[in-house]
């Protein structure tokens, strides 16, 4: 086996050169669970409406250890005490966040497996590899789990203003062009600081902060809850569960064996132990992508319509509305398309369906976003700024969907 150069530099169009740290982080980021990433696209199927979005979960991942370095070096030079140990724990943890999303990102979790979130499959991830690197990944699990004594380090993996959002919504910004995202994500870190073992922002940052906040509400409802990908989505949902549900009727369908192991299994939170997650490994976008092709010439009605309105992006018409879809709307439209193809209304399901997208960009019952201010005192973003949207930006808001075929498929 030939031996590696371990200080690798990558190349971001964002931050420009990143360095390996060290060899740990390297072979992480070299071993098949890792590479998988780049077989996994961050912004599932948005592509679809924003062409340039075709990155993917490895540049993000990496985009976000870099980003944690910058936090250790800041924190460090402000007399925070970070160990050797902690930081390789920092490192590795937010790495690896991301290494249990499945194909399109969020798709599968709500179509072919049961009440198992991409944390959960990130963890079990992380526990393998722990065990393969002779516990080196201990203190990364127990900072990753929220578990670690040192809050201010989970609150860096995981909170309102964390590394992962600190880089998606810059990455997302720029690979989508959607200028209204893009945040000044490392002059934000330089205002971080720890006070109590909690994250704090000094308050010379509170504009950063507030443009933070802001870009993250734009880039949910100009981005990741646009329509058109609202309808990408449910679209691939519905694939995958009419493909499960013909699968376990006894129907052939053609695709990859690690697709169709969890097309013909009932997988769970309990259920999804070691031979699962070994072929979840090996499972990424372009099983999906392959079985669409081949299933957009299957004679079941419903899966061949569903996979040619994303294969030829002519998708359902979707209409937003701010108040709950009415039961005699949805039944129109079905009963439009059960008479013209003589289907069932099971079958008219897939086609016509409703739904709501909520926005939250601020969670303050959930986390808080501290400042700390030039006195010392401890307050809330929301109470510390004068900024008058960011208390209604702390408001949840609900806007409801309906989907339905356009004149004849």
């Amino acid at each position: 086996m030939k031996s590696s150069n371990k200080l690798k530099i990558f190349n971001d169009p964002i931050y420009g050169f990143i360095t390996i740290p060290n060899s740990l982080v390297f072979d992480l980021i070299q071993h098949k669970y890792f590479q998988r990433l780049r077989r996994i696209s961050q912004m599932g199927l948005s592509y679809l409406v924003y062409p340039g979005a075709h990155h993917t979960r490895f540049h993000h991942a990496l985009g976000s250890m870099y980003l944690m370095q910058k936090a250790i070096n800041v924190l460090r030079f402000k007399g925070i005490s970070i160990s050797e140990d902690e930081e390789n724990g920092l490192l590795i943890a937010i790495l690896l966040h991301d290494i249990g999303h499945g194909p399109f990102s969020h798709a599968m979790e709500h179509s072919i497996v049961n009440d198992v979130s991409h944390e959960d499959i990130s963890l079990r991830f992380m526990e393998k590899l722990n065990d393969e690197f002779n516990g080196s990944l201990t203190l990364a699990i127990s900072i990753f789990k929220g578990k670690y004594p040192r809050k201010f380090m989970c609150q860096l993996i995981s909170s309102q203003l964390d590394m992962d959002r600190a880089d998606y919504l810059k990455r997302d910004s720029f690979y989508t062009g959607v200028a209204e995202g893009n945040i000044n994500s490392e002059r934000l870190i330089t205002m971080l600081n720890v006070v109590d073992n909690q994250l704090v922002v000094e308050e010379k940052g509170i504009y950063g902060v507030e443009k933070f906040l802001v870009a993250r509400r734009f880039m949910y409802w100009q981005v990741y809850l646009h329509k058109t990908g609202v309808v990408a989505e449910q679209l691939l949902t519905r694939i995958l569960k009419r493909a499960k549900a013909l699968v376990q009727q006894g129907i052939k369908l053609n695709c990859s064996e690690p697709l169709f192991y969890f097309l013909n299994s009932e997988i769970n939170n309990e259920s999804f132990e070691s031979d699962a997650l070994m072929v979840f490994a090996k499972l990424d976008d372009y099983d999906i992508v392959a079985a669409m092709k081949e299933w957009q010439y299957h004679e079941d009605f419903v899966l061949s319509n569903l996979c040619e309105m994303i294969i030829n992006r002519d998708l359902l018409k979707i209409k937003m509305k701010n108040k709950p879809i009415t039961t005699s709307d949805l039944a129109v439209h079905a009963k439009v398309l059960m008479e013209n193809y003589s289907i069932s209304k099971a079958e008219a399901d897939y086609f016509v369906f409703d739904g709501k997208i909520t926005n939250v960009a601020y969670q303050n019952k959930k986390q808080h976003i501290n400042i700390l201010t030039k006195t010392g005192k401890i307050k809330d973003i929301v109470k510390a700024s004068d900024h008058l949207n960011l208390k209604a930006l702390s408001k949840p808001v609900t806007k409801y969907y309906m989907c339905y075929p356009k004149k004849k498929m």
